[in-house]
């Protein structure tokens, strides 16, 4: 196996809408296998196949709740209700977190690894797995969850890291 380099906020991968998976094979399942090592050595409970670079719509996930990684491809939130308020991080932005509001349960359809349909019901942490990765694979950053003068101190505090310059592609700094 072999872990992948996650890509850092500024890089132009991470604002592009990843194309549909349209082969379920063996180079997908060593992928998946890959991006799990890569998702566990940063530490992270999630990673969409575009923060290592890769243009299709799956990410991997991993509760640590018992139930191990788990792969999903061609996700697509089917239904979400409620509410939940929860401090979210991300390892394309790392050592930042932010609280953000997000929907507490959600729909999740797709396919897993071996190509068989998906319907999970997920609610609190797993939806806002799920909900992150998405926004991934659809080239939001977690930066665009944020209110207006949040996302102005987020973009402060990322320049003085050097993760950020003034007008980084596809960036608007708001300042």
């Amino acid at each position: 196996m072999a872990t992948y380099e996650i890509r850092l906020f500024g890089d132009p991968m991470l604002r592009q809408r990843a194309h549909e998976v349209t082969e379920i094979d063996g180079r997908l399942a060593h992928l998946a296998s890959d991006m799990v090592e890569t998702m566990h050595a940063a530490p992270g409970a999630g990673l969409a196949a575009t923060q290592v670079g890769v243009d299709k719509r799956l990410f991997v996930y991993d509760e640590g709740e018992g139930g191990g990684p788990r792969a999903i491809v061609n996700p697509v939130i089917a239904e979400s209700r409620g509410e939940w308020t929860f401090e979210e991080g991300c390892l394309s932005v790392p050592g930042l977190h932010w609280t953000i509001v997000r929907p507490k349960e959600v729909h999740l359809v797709g396919y897993d690894i071996d190509g068989n349909e998906l319907s999970i019901e997920a609610d609190e942490y797993l939806a806002r797995i799920f909900q992150h990765e998405l926004d991934h694979l659809d080239g939001i950053l977690l930066l665009e969850r944020l209110d207006k003068q949040t996302r102005k101190e987020a973009m402060r505090t990322l320049r003085s890291r050097g993760l950020a310059s003034r007008g980084a592609p596809g960036e608007s700094t708001g300042l």
